[in-house]
């Protein structure tokens, strides 16, 4: 009983290094993804989730389902769908939006010299990671398709389903960090500011 609860107290102080980590995971998840947005076959993977989004599908030119004929597979090359892409406006919405997304990254990693921006950058994570879960919603892609199979629609999730369930878990860390860094700030903010007589006094009744 005695190594359990030297486990557990070991466990119970891991928590500054497990919001570290997640911090630091937030922030390489944003850069790596946001950074791919360059890619085309990146840029093509979004298009069934915008386009099928009513608040975001006005980014494209085409509406649903017109995506469905000009689909390329991860590493194909089909000049034609591209050229299709193009018209569309699939990889200019795609590199706007990893700019938005490597941004949200990059400050973030203001956290250790300004948390209040880090702060205001997590609630924004927190939102995109919201509406990318609305895209379970709007997104037939997201479910198994009925093609004779017993296993289909919910709650089968497909690949790309699986994809975006996982923001879920971005959520909850954009929430972890977003209040260390209010935190932070606070701290810092107290630590700066002069005292003064009627200061002290509330602080005392606090």
């Amino acid at each position: 009983m005695h190594l359990v609860q030297k486990a557990l107290l070991l466990m119970a102080r891991a928590d500054r290094l497990g919001i570290s980590i997640t911090r630091l995971g937030l922030i390489v998840v944003l850069l790596w993804i946001g950074g791919l947005k360059v890619a085309k076959y990146e840029a093509e993977g979004i298009v069934p989730f915008v386009a099928n989004s009513p608040t975001m599908n006005f980014f494209y030119t085409y509406d649903v389902p017109e995506y469905k004929k000009h689909m390329n597979r991860e590493g194909e090359l089909v000049p034609a769908n591209q050229a299709w892409h193009e018209a569309n406006n699939t990889y200019v919405f795609a590199y706007g939006l990893g700019a938005v997304i490597v941004g949200y990254g990059l400050l973030l990693c203001f956290h250790p010299w300004l948390p209040q921006v880090a702060a205001v950058a997590s609630l924004l994570v927190f939102v995109m990671s919201l509406v990318t879960l609305s895209f379970l919603v709007t997104t037939p892609e997201t479910w198994v398709p009925r093609l004779g199979g017993p296993d289909h629609g919910f709650p089968y999730l497909s690949g790309a389903g699986r994809l975006v369930i996982k923001d879920a878990i971005m959520m909850g860390a954009a929430l972890v960090t977003m209040a260390d860094s209010a935190q932070a700030y606070l701290r810092k903010r107290n630590a700066t500011e002069p005292r003064t007589p009627t200061t002290s006094r509330v602080r005392a009744a606090a």
